[in-house]
């Protein structure tokens, strides 16, 4: 490991990215003790960056079995989609009342970002770490009207914990035009038409479960 920051916080950005870029397979087991001996760190450290990744929702926890990472369509994406679901377009209308100038502003201008952002690394096989960045900005542009810290913070934790289903779900279903959706967003959101935009963000959220739901192992 190389960087700044403690041994934990190291390890944990490095597991993080490993996860995220499919380094370690779904379900597959995270053993504390490998990790620690392949790092050179402690167990404990290793521990701390591993409940942390749990704490996110890119890592289980297995009773008396240490930890994993999760299934590709385990039960707790179902449930951070309706939980998206039922929030964020509740939220964006919010945005929608409340945005002034310059929260158009942020919206077009990420956006802007994200459909000039490849959504691919080099070679195709998974989601780059750029696009998913540009990709968070928009959605949280999208919200970021509604003024209230709460319901953002709120955001920013499932927004982490469905970060793998999305990247999955993007190599399951490669069909799906999400550029389309987004512009689609863009244009409700900014045309002041909540209604709309809130049912479309919606459908957009559920899209990524629902897709998982579908794909049998």
């Amino acid at each position: 490991m190389t960087g700044r920051g403690s041994p934990s916080e190291r390890l944990y950005t490095t597991l993080r990215a490993a996860i995220l870029n499919g380094v370690f397979a779904p379900e597959q087991a995270l053993k504390p003790q490998e990790l620690a001996n392949a790092e050179k760190v402690s167990l404990a450290v290793a521990r701390e960056a591993l409940l942390r990744l749990v704490g996110e929702g890119l890592a289980t926890r297995l009773p008396n079995r240490g930890f994993a990472v999760p299934a590709v369509n385990a039960e707790r994406w179902q449930q951070i989609a309706e939980a998206r679901a039922l929030t964020e377009p509740v939220m964006l209308r919010l945005s929608i009342e409340r945005g002034g100038v310059d929260w158009e502003v942020r919206v077009r201008a990420a956006h802007h970002h994200l459909a000039r952002t490849p959504p691919w690394e080099p070679g195709g096989a998974f989601v780059s770490d750029e696009w998913s960045e540009a990709h968070r900005q928009f959605h949280r542009a999208l919200l970021e009207g509604c003024g209230n810290p709460v319901l953002l913070d709120g955001f920013d934790r499932t927004w982490t914990a469905s970060e793998l289903a999305r990247r999955w779900s993007g190599a399951i279903l490669p069909e799906r035009d999400g550029p389309a959706e987004h512009a689609a967003l863009e244009e409700a959101a900014l045309s002041r038409d909540a209604e709309r935009a809130a049912g479309l963000l919606a459908r957009h959220v559920l899209h990524t479960a629902q897709g998982l739901t579908a794909h049998k192992d």
